[in-house]
């Protein structure tokens, strides 16, 4: 432990945490953009714009991508970009689905599943965190496949909705994939979670 002012004091705007990144880069000002782009999606679909909404929908998805992708190559990782972008894409996705199903183009019990999911995990991580038990929640594959087939039916959602378009058995069969895999995934975390605290978070 060092006595002192630090030997190399972190120069204003920069990120501790961020390999050298500042704050205000280019993936992250992408990233804050996708955040932004929340509320317009909503009222775009609250005003039955779902057309532009698809647009918006997947112009965010777009963005997740170069975000990424020039965090990389410019060697722009940080600390604030970790955090805010499993923020940004989870707001969207959650707000897409309670927004659908409070007008009527998807279930509501699923957009209620998809919620109740993503606070199930969330819960979960604070009440280790609480027990004092190191919450290593890894990213599993079902919960891939779960946000996967998430995006997809957001989008089929707003595609058919938003141009006059009829898929029934198509958008049927998402909605079943996603039911499944969000039970799937919610079930394996919380075995996860089981583990962790049966092995005193080791």
């Amino acid at each position: 432990m060092q006595d002192g002012p630090d030997r190399n004091p972190v120069p204003s705007g920069q990120d501790p945490a961020g390999n050298g990144a500042g704050l205000f880069t280019v993936p992250n000002l992408i990233t804050l953009a996708r955040l932004c782009a929340v509320p317009a999606a909503v009222w775009l679909m609250l005003r039955h714009r779902l057309d532009l909404a698809f647009l918006v929908f997947v112009g965010a998805g777009v963005s997740d991508a170069v975000d990424g992708w020039l965090a990389r190559v410019w060697n722009q990782r940080s600390a604030l970009g970790a955090l805010l972008d499993p923020i940004a894409d989870k707001a969207l996705l959650v707000s897409v689905y309670v927004t659908l199903a409070a007008i009527g183009v998807l279930p509501d019990w699923l957009a209620i599943l998809v919620v109740f999911r993503d606070v199930l995990i969330v819960g979960g991580v604070v009440a280790l965190w609480m027990l004092g038990v190191r919450a290593r929640i890894r990213p599993l594959m079902v919960s891939k496949a779960n946000t996967a087939a998430q995006i997809a039916l957001a989008a089929l959602a707003l595609l058919l909705a938003g141009f006059g378009l009829a898929a029934p058995l198509l958008l049927d069969a998402m909605i079943l994939v996603v039911a499944l895999t969000t039970l799937g995934s919610g079930a394996a975390y919380v075995i996860q979670a089981a583990r962790l605290t049966a092995g005193g978070g080791a």
